[in-house]
């Protein structure tokens, strides 16, 4: 049986007092769930607060972002050695915002991914396709092409670590979602495409996580899907009851 993995990520939200707050009540609500992996992503600048904040509960800190070397003249960037010296276990890679807005690429995600999967941190990989290309019946094609690039070289085991987000862009803070059809259609596709390029045990143990407007009303519906095993939240991550009953409702399926 795949794991559940419900992880929030906070994005550019709170200052670093009240993400430790925050954190502290997200872990009191949800401190009785234990089969289901918990995991906040706060900005940079708050890991540290937030590693206290949550020291010796089941709830598991990760990062938003990180470079693919592990030192060196890259302003503004982050290491993995500095994530895990502040006691981060997961980070974000390949969200559709740092694609759209900062112009990572297929290709970036392929350097981070390859060296991510060297340093004890399971990172999480985000992929999705944009209104258009769904309109224009290219989901399919994005994925694959998402998938292809960005994990060119890198070796996948059921112990790997790697955990899949399909986050379609066009349900990304807009308030929609997909349906859980929709959903399903494309972690289906994810997982055989998996299977084809790293044999049907290994895709059949990847997690894939649903990204995309998942809130405590439609979680339980969505994580029904059978192959979708969490969710990666946005908004609802900032509100300590509604992501509590997102994981809530992954640990009752």
């Amino acid at each position: 049986m795949r794991e559940r993995i419900i992880a929030g990520n906070w994005k550019m939200n709170t200052l670093p007092e009240e993400g430790a707050e925050l954190a502290h009540e997200v872990a009191k609500a949800v401190k009785d769930i234990d089969n289901v992996k918990i995991v906040i992503c706060p900005p940079a600048t708050h890991l540290c607060h937030i590693s206290n904040a949550i020291k010796g509960s089941n709830v598991g800190l990760g990062a938003q972002n990180v470079h693919w070397e592990e030192k060196g003249a890259f302003t503004g960037e982050v290491s993995t050695s500095m994530l895990k010296a502040l006691g981060c276990q997961w980070v974000i890679i390949g969200h559709s915002e740092r694609r759209q807005m900062f112009g990572e690429t297929d290709e970036g995600v392929n350097k981070r991914l390859r060296h991510i999967v060297k340093s004890n941190i399971r990172p999480i990989v985000c992929i999705g396709e944009t209104l258009e290309e769904r309109q224009a019946g290219d989901t399919f094609k994005v994925l694959e092409r998402q998938i292809r690039i960005g994990f060119e070289g890198v070796e996948m085991s059921g112990n790997s670590g790697v955990v899949i987000a399909y986050e379609p862009v066009w349900a990304i803070g807009t308030g929609l979602t997909a349906t859980p059809e929709q959903a399903q259609e494309a972690h289906h596709f994810i997982r055989e495409l998996l299977s084809e390029m790293y044999g049907s045990e290994n895709a059949a143990a990847t997690v894939i996580q649903y990204g995309g407007s998942m809130n405590e009303k439609n979680a339980d519906v969505l994580m029904s899907c059978e192959d979708v095993d969490g969710g990666l939240i946005g908004g609802a991550s900032l509100k300590p009851e509604s992501f509590a009953a997102i994981v809530n409702a992954s640990s009752m399926i």
